[in-house]
């Protein structure tokens, strides 16, 4: 998909320069993946405590697939 953005250039400059991307585009789509990849292990972690297994995880790492 494309889309038009105004991003600050000191920051965009400072992003591809982390990024080590050659391209801007590459700088945001690397940016994005990173972020989202964030909010998954978030979520994840905020579930910590709430869900509750009939097995133990010795019997989950061992059990026959």
């Amino acid at each position: 998909m494309r889309a038009t953005l105004t991003i600050d250039n000191e920051k965009l400059e400072l992003l591809m320069k982390e990024t080590k991307s050659k391209s801007k585009a590459s700088a945001v789509k690397v940016a994005i993946d990173e972020y989202l990849k964030r909010k998954k292990i978030e979520k994840i972690k905020s579930m910590k405590g709430k869900l509750e297994f009939s097995m133990t995880a010795d019997e989950i790492r061992h059990r026959e697939r």
